[in-house]
């Protein structure tokens, strides 16, 4: 499915935008010769023609959207449109972050406190070393929920909010630290997850409720939002996941997911939606300028990844450093700063180019193995040719 020129400009508010044929921009001209673009349309065609993607993406260069396509079923009722609600899986941990980066701006948290300012319950060897500076940048050794010992066997059985938010931060509390704060990098679902506790915690409001208000109506994120297990099945305008089987083939996972997502993952999106958040943070509407900057600059290396960095120009330097929720790194000595995510029927992918004005959405309904799927490498190699 293509997505019309009357969808795209109504979702952005781009009325000045020329789209042929709904998808590439008319303005080619302000695009770098560089960036080919019809090239990349042509990929992702070919593609999803042998079922290799599935699910939407949107490019958008200096606020102009130039790429809008999207393939494939989003459920047994509705193919994948411009409107589509993908899950985030952990592209979600951004809104989290400028959450935390918008309480630190009020002087509520700061990044040096530790959880223990913020939080009960937590061992003292936990609740006085680890700080929200280690929870943002996943260096409190704190780990993966999911891999907790009998986490996913409860947690698919709850059915409340209350329950998802509060029992996750039960296990967590249950958890001895991998390694020492700041002594080494794990990617870390816990730490996000408390870092929306903390949210909820100093705002008084319910996490869901602070990023609603705070984040995604600031941000006119219009259709973004947390949406419930059941809602998920019933819903048509909800992708379903599906994950790729033993057998080849494909099966709808919803019911292997919580019954809400959390502030690590699952929040639900649409490609203008997230084009929107970009807008509105490298604009600084969500945040001041220094808390701009201080959230989207480097601070450690990342925790490593299996298989060769991506975007590496063979016998390149790897350059990348963790921010305060996004990864930034340098690909072909340009700046690239966003996330990605993953999970069973799921792979999001977002990032933000400072030195060229491109902002890249891509929300698939399909997993990969061994990383995300190659039409996100395929726009970054374009980008930064």
């Amino acid at each position: 499915m293509t997505t019309t020129r009357r969808s795209v400009l109504g979702l952005l508010g781009a009325s000045g935008a020329m789209l042929a044929t709904g998808a590439v921009a008319g303005a080619a001209a302000a695009i770098p010769t560089s960036v080919d673009v019809r090239a990349f349309d042509r990929f992702v065609r070919e593609q999803a023609a042998m079922d290799a993607f599935s699910g939407s993406l949107l490019l958008v260069h200096r606020g102009r959207p130039v790429l809008a396509r999207s393939y494939g079923r989003a459920n047994d009722t509705a193919p994948n449109g411009p409107d589509t609600l993908f899950a985030m899986a952990s592209v979600t941990k951004l809104f989290t972050a400028v959450a935390i980066a918008q309480l630190a701006q009020a002087g509520k948290i700061a990044y040096t406190g530790t959880l223990g300012t913020y939080l009960s319950g937590f061992p003292a060897g936990i609740a006085d070393t680890v700080k929200v500076h280690h929870l943002l940048t996943h260096t409190s050794g704190l780990g993966d929920t999911f891999t907790m010992p009998g986490y996913l066997e409860e947690a698919l059985t709850w059915t409340e909010v209350d329950q998802v938010m509060n029992g996750t931060t039960d296990y967590i509390r249950r958890t001895s630290p991998e390694f020492a704060p700041g002594a080494g990098s794990r990617y870390s679902n816990a730490g996000y997850h408390l870092l929306g506790a903390i949210v909820a915690q100093v705002s008084g409001k319910s996490y869901y409720d602070y990023v609603r208000e705070h984040v995604f109506r600031p941000a006119g994120m219009t259709s973004t939002d947390f949406h419930t297990r059941p809602q998920w099945h019933t819903d048509p305008r909800i992708a379903h996941p599906y994950a790729k089987q033993p057998s080849g083939g494909r099966a709808d996972t919803i019911d292997q997911r919580l019954y809400v997502g959390t502030p690590a993952g699952d929040a639900f999106t649409t490609c203008a939606d997230m084009a929107r958040f970009a807008s509105a943070l490298q604009g600084s509407k969500l945040l001041d300028r220094a808390f701009t900057g201080i959230t989207l600059s480097g601070k450690v290396p990342p925790p490593s990844q299996p298989g060769p960095p991506p975007g590496r120009t063979p016998g390149a330097p790897h350059v990348a450093f963790q921010c305060y929720g996004p990864v930034t790194l340098l690909v072909n000595n340009q700046w690239v700063t966003g996330h990605g995510g993953g999970a069973p029927g799921t792979s999001t992918d977002f990032q933000m180019y400072p030195g060229t004005e491109w902002v890249t959405v891509i929300l698939s309904n399909y997993d990969y193995d061994g990383g995300p799927p190659p039409v996100v490498m395929k726009a970054r190699d374009m980008i930064t040719a």
